[in-house]
C-alpha cells in the first residue's frame, strides 16, 4: 500500500509541475529585456533593399550579433557573394575589391542599454568597419522577442530607410 501511495504522489506532483511551470516562452516573458537579448544571434533576413530591390546583404548573408551581460555588443554581417582578393593581401585590393568588401560588409561594437519600458536598445558605437558612425548612438526598437527570435526595427539606416530585421539564437 505504501509503494502505490508514494507512486501516486509523485505522478501527482509530476502532473502538477507539468501545468504549473510555464514553457520557456513564459519564462522569457518574465525576464527583463535586456536578460532576454544576451547571448549569441545569427542573422536571418531583413527588408533592406539595394536600388534594383534585391536584398541588402544578399542572399545568404552570415552575421553575428552578440549581446553580453554586462552591457557590451558586437554586430557583424557579410554578404556571402563578396568577390575574393586577387592578390590574397587585404592591404593591395582593387578599388573594386575594396569597393565589394565595404558595400557587402558592416561591423561595429560598443556598450548597449535597454530601455525596458518602450522596449528599446541604444548601441553606442566605438568601433565601425562605417567610421562616421563612430560615437554615435543606434536606436533599435524591439518588435518581437521570444527564447530562439528576435525582431527590431532600425527607424533610420545609414542609407536612409527604416529597417526590420530578424535574428535567430544561436545554438
Amino acid at each position: 500500500m505504501k509503494r502505490r501511495t508514494v507512486l501516486v504522489m509523485a505522478l501527482t506532483t509530476a502532473l502538477w509541475l507539468g501545468f504549473a511551470l510555464p514553457g520557456d516562452d513564459a519564462v522569457a516573458q518574465q525576464k527583463s529585456l535586456k536578460e532576454q537579448l544576451v547571448g549569441t544571434w545569427t542573422f536571418v533576413s531583413s527588408n533592406a533593399k539595394l536600388p534594383d530591390g534585391s536584398p541588402l546583404w544578399g542572399n545568404n548573408p552570415r552575421s553575428l550579433l552578440i549581446f553580453t551581460n554586462n552591457g557590451y555588443y558586437t554586430w557583424h554581417v557579410f554578404r556571402s557573394d563578396r568577390p575574393k582578393f586577387a592578390l590574397n593581401n587585404r592591404m593591395q585590393g582593387t578599388p573594386d575589391e575594396n569597393k565589394a568588401t565595404m558595400q557587402g560588409s558592416l561591423a561595429y561594437f560598443g556598450t548597449y542599454s535597454v530601455n525596458e519600458e518602450d522596449k528599446t536598445v541604444m548601441f553606442r558605437v566605438e568601433g565601425s568597419t562605417y567610421p562616421n558612425s563612430e560615437g554615435e548612438e543606434l536606436k533599435r526598437i524591439v518588435t518581437s522577442l521570444t527564447t530562439d527570435e528576435l525582431k527590431y526595427v532600425n527607424p533610420s539606416t545609414t542609407l536612409g530607410a527604416r529597417v526590420e530585421a530578424v535574428f535567430r539564437r544561436a545554438k
